[in-house]
C-alpha cells in the first residue's frame, strides 16, 4: 500500500470523513501529482519543497481559480504531509511556513423574521404530501438549524414525536440528539399520514420522500428552498444554508447564549459558531440605541 492509499484509509476509519470529502482530498493530491510530473518530472508526493507548491499555486491562480478553492487544496496538501509525519515517512512539512490566500468575507444575510413568517403561514403550499413534507422541510431547517445532508439522511427511525427530538448524523460521523416544538410535531404526525399513502413507499428507511417514494437529493432541496422563499424575499441568496444561518441568528437575537447554539448546530468549537454573533450585532445595536439613556437626549 502506498502512501496515498494508506492516507484515503486514514481518512475514512480514524478521520470518520465521508466518501465525498474523502474523494475531495485524494483529487487535490492528485491534481497536484499531475502537476508535479508535468513540470518538475517529479513522481512522487514525499519528496516536495515548498517552492514546487508555490509554482502551483501561480499555476491555479493564473488559471482563474479563486483564492477560496486554491486553500482548500492546499489544506488537503496540508493534511496528507501532516499525516506523512505521523508515520514517519517525512520529517518535515514542505508547508511550516506557508500563509492561506486572503479571501473576502462573505456576509451571509439570514431571511427576517417577517419573511419566515410569510413563508410559512402566507403562502400557500400544495394540497396533499408534496405540500405537507414541503412546509415540514422548511420549518424544520428553520426551528432546528439542521444541516441540508442532516436532513436527507434523517431516517424514521429516528425521529420521535413522543420525545420531541430527532437524532441527527453530522459531519464526520457525529451524532446529535435535537428538540423540536410541539408544532413540529404536529406536522411531522400530519407528514407521516401522507407519507403513509404513497405507493412507492414499501420499506424505506428514510423520513423525507419525494412523491416517487425515492430519497431526496441535495439539489432537490436547494431548489425547494429557493422557489418557496422566492415568493417572500428579494435576498440574493435563497439556500437551506441561509435558512440554517437564519436559525442561529434569530437564536441569538432573542437571547439564546453561544454555547446553546453552538450544541445545536453541532459545532465542534466555538468559533464556527460566533460568525453568526455578526448578524445579530445590527438587532444588539438597534436595542442598544433604543434603550440607552444616553441616546434619549
Amino acid at each position: 500500500m502506498n502512501n496515498l492509499q494508506a492516507f484515503q484509509e486514514y481518512l475514512q476509519l480514524e478521520k470518520n470523513y465521508s466518501m465525498h470529502t474523502v474523494n475531495a482530498y485524494v483529487n487535490d493530491l492528485l491534481f497536484f501529482k499531475e502537476f508535479l510530473k508535468t513540470n518538475f518530472e517529479q513522481e512522487t508526493l514525499e519528496d516536495v519543497n515548498y517552492s514546487m507548491i508555490r509554482s502551483w499555486i501561480v499555476f491555479m491562480v493564473d488559471k482563474e481559480m479563486s483564492n477560496s478553492s486554491v486553500n482548500r487544496k492546499i489544506a488537503s496538501l496540508k493534511s496528507f504531509y501532516k499525516f506523512l509525519l505521523k508515520i514517519k515517512q517525512i520529517s518535515s512539512s514542505p508547508l511550516l511556513k506557508h500563509k492561506s490566500l486572503k479571501t473576502p468575507k462573505i456576509l451571509q444575510i439570514p431571511f427576517s423574521e417577517k419573511e419566515l413568517d410569510n413563508v410559512l403561514n402566507e403562502i400557500k403550499y400544495p394540497d396533499g404530501f408534496d405540500g405537507v413534507r414541503d412546509k415540514l422541510i422548511i420549518d424544520l431547517f428553520y426551528t432546528t438549524g439542521i444541516r441540508r445532508s442532516e436532513l436527507i439522511g434523517l431516517k424514521l427511525q429516528n425521529v420521535s414525536t413522543s420525545n420531541a427530538t430527532i437524532k441527527v448524523l453530522g459531519k464526520r460521523n457525529k451524532e446529535r440528539i435535537l428538540p423540536i416544538l410541539p408544532i413540529i410535531s404536529k406536522q411531522i404526525n400530519l407528514y407521516l399520514v401522507e407519507r403513509a399513502r404513497l405507493e412507492q413507499v414499501k420499506d424505506n428507511e428514510y423520513f423525507f420522500l419525494m412523491l416517487k417514494g425515492v430519497k431526496l437529493n441535495d439539489s432537490f432541496v436547494y431548489r425547494l428552498i429557493n422557489y418557496y422563499f422566492s415568493n417572500v424575499s428579494e435576498k440574493v441568496k435563497k439556500s437551506p444554508h441561509i435558512l440554517r444561518h437564519t436559525f442561529a441568528t434569530h437564536m441569538l437575537n432573542n437571547g439564546a447564549d453561544l454555547n446553546s447554539v453552538k450544541e445545536l448546530l453541532g459545532h465542534s468549537s466555538l468559533a464556527s459558531t460566533q460568525i453568526y454573533t455578526h448578524s445579530s450585532l445590527s438587532e444588539l445595536k438597534k436595542v442598544y440605541g433604543e434603550a440607552h439613556p444616553r441616546n434619549q437626549k
